[in-house]
């Protein structure tokens, strides 16, 4: 039973039209995914189904004693008040019970009635529960300090407060405007797995594709003013979407033949019509429409002619840098070679983009240098988007920069260019202004690859972009020959881009790994099977001949696990001697290909003789 319908609704901004007779419904526990392009209406469809703006036309329906909580892509806050204040501004009353709990454990309220009388009420609720998930997500998002005030906040953490805001209402559906952008991923992985466990409904709009598969029942995808629905995640999104667009061109092709035909004779037919023909000619109009529909073709790839790379890249010389008490580099040093792909990972606030403002020059180091090759030049992506001193049209921005867009298979128009990354030539003359959030990231991203960079740094360049500008991204950087060096939280685009990582563990320390954003994470799960295994061998030489006689392992379980461990050590110095020749940085890039498809193999090895160790440690641990 849908516990919120949407009936045939439209809506248009002046001539733009978002979309037209929309319906779905959302069913109690159905998790629900809004794919759309950039600029297409994903915001105006959850505002209107929040009631923030009206429909032209159609109706929102909602179940008796439904609540919904919403986070919006930008959340609006008063800045003023304490953390504690706007968490729990709500008109639930177990919410505001709570909050009066809060008052008590933060010290603020210490009438010793108001105690008792809050304590004995929290029993009658039965709001324990309750108060503990507050203390989970308020504990994942790492908010403590509940007596700070907004103001005082960073931008993600501002996001990551109105984000447990929501989680934290008592309501029936959750609408989540991409409520992973400013999330590290170990909060991104919480996440995914604390709504997957919830009995709530969820209506997101993301553009993160793990979390897309890992969560959602369904995907809605808003295309060409209208819903297509897909019953599955976005791996099976993607198999059918990729077959409707197969027959929709095959219909289309249909259509074209058809259209020709009847072109020739609307061009013959004699000027007196009778009826017969006057219905046919009614039909010709129509038909003319559908096959003029996606006219244009597909437009050629974009992969921008880039400045020739001499031998000396980049050079990071035993760098420190420290803000007050806090370590972000401690003696960090690094060669970056041609064709390197480093992806850039860790918590929040570790000083990923502080690396990068070092590289740039934007900030100095406390100790060692930066050298900059001479013919390195370097596009920067910053997290704080296109500065604009004056409001320009869209089409006037790009052709400041290239009035021809040259390309290694020749060149492309400002128009050409920006409609290959969907945005639409009827917005071309639209001024910056106008844009969403998304189509202004969108075009500061593509000003940034028209700089034609042989070394590009990306930081956070996902955020806020639709997912098939992100394909086109991936296309495009899958053909740079540069160097790439990107921050973000996004696994898939992570997994796909980069095969380095430079993980951030804190207090300046900066761990390398050679493979991509899964593999890491894999060899940091077999790093920590090995750190329990090291206690564990002292115990277990001792205890194994002290077993009772019965349920004793076999001699040849015995031998197996022994030579396990012997061959696990092996293959970790094997690893480790691999990783110091990467580092040196000395061989033929041939040498460097081998050293990394080698450590990947031995991480394979690593990971099976592992399980298999544990498998046997249970029998013979016994």
């Amino acid at each position: 039973m849908n516990i919120l319908t949407v009936e045939n609704v439209t809506k248009s901004y002046g001539e733009k039209l978002l979309f037209e007779n929309v319906s779905f419904g959302i069913s109690t526990g159905q998790k629900i995914a809004l794919i759309a392009k950039n600029g297409t209406g994903k915001t105006s469809l959850i505002r209107i189904i929040t009631a923030l703006e009206q429909p032209d036309s159609g109706k929102i329906s909602k179940g008796t004693n439904i609540k919904i909580s919403y986070l919006p892509q930008n959340p609006l806050m008063n800045l003023s008040i304490s953390v504690l204040d706007y968490l729990f501004e709500s008109e639930s009353p177990i919410v505001r019970l709570v909050y009066q709990y809060n008052r008590i454990t933060s010290g603020e309220l210490t009438d010793k009635e108001e105690t008792d009388r809050v304590i004995t009420r929290m029993d009658e609720l039965q709001a324990w529960n309750f108060e503990s998930r507050i203390r989970e997500i308020l504990g994942k998002f790492d908010i403590v300090n509940l007596n700070q005030v907004i103001r005082e906040l960073s931008g993600g953490m501002r996001k990551k407060i109105a984000l447990a805001k929501a989680l934290i209402e008592e309501a029936n559906l959750i609408i989540l405007d991409e409520p992973t952008n400013h999330l590290d991923v170990p909060t991104i992985e919480w996440l995914e797995n604390y709504i997957s466990r919830q009995n709530l409904a969820i209506f997101l709009v993301t553009h993160d594709r793990y979390f897309l598969d890992n969560v959602c029942d369904e995907i809605l995808e808003l295309d060409n003013q209208t819903i297509y629905k897909y019953r599955g995640n976005y791996t099976y999104y993607l198999e059918k979407r990729n077959e409707r667009v197969a027959n929709e061109k095959m219909e289309i092709q249909k259509v074209r033949s058809l259209y020709k035909t009847e072109l020739e004779w609307m061009r013959r037919m004699p000027q007196a019509r009778a009826t017969k023909a006057k219905a046919r000619e009614d039909a010709f109009y129509s038909l003319e429409e559908k096959a003029k529909s996606g006219q244009g073709g597909e437009t050629k790839g974009f992969d921008v002619e880039m400045q020739r790379l001499g031998g000396k890249v980049l050079e990071i010389n035993n760098v420190d840098k420290s803000f007050d008490n806090q370590t972000i580099l401690n003696d960090f040093t690094y060669i970056f070679k041609k064709g390197d792909r480093i992806g850039v990972i860790g918590k929040n606030g570790v000083g990923k983009s502080t690396l990068l403002e070092i590289i740039m020059g934007g900030l100095k180091p406390d100790k060692g240098k930066v050298i900059h090759g001479k013919t390195v030049k370097i596009g920067y992506f910053r997290q704080d988007g296109l500065p604009m001193k004056e409001d320009k049209r869209i089409i006037d921005i790009v052709k400041d920069i290239a009035e021809q867009v040259e390309t290694k298979k020749g060149s492309m128009t400002p128009a050409q260019f920006l409609t290959y990354f969907n945005f639409n030539t009827n917005i071309h003359y639209n001024y910056f202004s106008s844009l969403s959030g998304g189509e202004k990231r969108k075009l500061y991203l593509l000003t940034t690859l028209l700089q034609k960079p042989n070394f590009l740094i990306l930081d956070e360049p996902t955020n806020d972009l639709d997912i098939e500008t992100l394909n086109k991204l991936e296309e495009f950087l899958e053909g740079f020959e540069g160097c790439l060096m990107i921050v973000s939280h996004d696994r898939y685009f992570m997994d796909h881009m980069v095969d380095h990582i430079f993980a951030f563990e804190g207090n300046g320390k900066i761990k390398d790994y050679y493979g991509n954003y899964s593999e890491y994470v894999q060899l940091r799960k077999v790093e920590a099977k090995g750190l329990k295994t090291v206690g564990k061998n002292q115990i277990q030489k001792k205890s194994i001949r002290v077993k009772p006689a019965s349920n004793k392992p076999t001699y040849k379980q015995i031998k197996e696990y022994e030579r396990l461990e012997a061959e696990i050590e092996l293959l970790e110095k094997e690893r480790t001697l691999l990783i110091e020749n990467l580092n040196k940085g000395v061989g033929t890039p041939a040498d460097f290909q081998q050293w990394s498809q080698d450590i990947a193999a031995i991480m394979v090895k690593v990971d099976e003789k592992s399980d298999r160790w544990l498998e046997l440690s249970e029998i013979v641990e016994k």
